[in-house]
């Protein structure tokens, strides 16, 4: 049996260490994990983020529609229905778009209105709630219809009230979020956005009225 010399096994060695053929692919094999994590992480923020934002100009667009809804000239008092309603919940439906708003989420619209004309103990009613979505165990994280003697509507800093002759419509749009893969790297799994709008045009606020006997979408 052949054996090599020592300086023969020195040299071979000299040359295995010195040889660089394949460099670039043992590095980029060793960056990869790391690249396509840093490559998955930004696009699921990024998609979570536009989601985001799309479910916050959606609560602010309902509120705006709520606040704008009623029949009646500009001399009396309008008035609104639940069909005026279960139409603002569609039309939401709809804005959503791809967001497919009622499987993975729920909307709440809140009448917030003042305990009293004039409101001299400054607080607030929750007159009438109206919801829609498939997720029913939310529930609003603010308060439910028939609550009284509140100080507001809304976060502890941002609460929402309304004027001694108005109301004002709050919004909360629950969301489940559907990460692009199924992993932790998104923030959150869920979504809540709220908006409010003081109903602009004068409103008969005695009742929801219901002319054509439409399905009341309650909570």
């Amino acid at each position: 049996m052949r054996t090599r010399s020592l300086p023969q096994l020195v040299r071979r060695a000299t040359r295995f260490c010195s040889d660089q053929s394949g460099l670039a692919l043992i590095e980029f094999a060793l960056t990869l994990p790391l690249f396509l994590t840093l490559s998955l992480t930004g696009a699921e923020i990024t998609n979570y983020t536009i989601t985001r934002m799309r479910v916050s100009q959606l609560a602010l667009h309902i509120a705006d529609n709520a606040s704008r809804i009623g029949t009646g000239s500009q001399l009396q008092a309008k008035t609104i229905s639940e069909s005026d309603i279960n139409d603002l919940l569609t039309g939401a439906g709809l804005q959503a778009g791809s967001l497919d708003l009622y499987t993975r989420g729920r909307v709440i619209v809140s009448d917030l209105e003042p305990m009293s004309n004039p409101n001299t103990s400054g607080k607030f009613r929750i007159k009438w709630q109206r919801c829609r979505g498939a997720i029913t165990t939310h529930k609003s994280s603010f308060g439910e219809q028939g609550d009284t003697d509140l100080d507001g509507i809304g976060n502890t800093n941002h609460k929402a009230t309304a004027i001694d002759t108005g109301a004002t419509m709050f919004v909360e749009v629950f969301y489940e979020y559907q990460p692009l893969i199924e992993t932790s790297l998104s923030p959150s799994r869920t979504m809540i956005e709220t908006a409010s709008m003081m109903v602009r045009d004068k409103r008969d606020l005695t009742k929801i009225y219901n002319t054509e006997n439409a399905p009341v979408s309650s909570c």
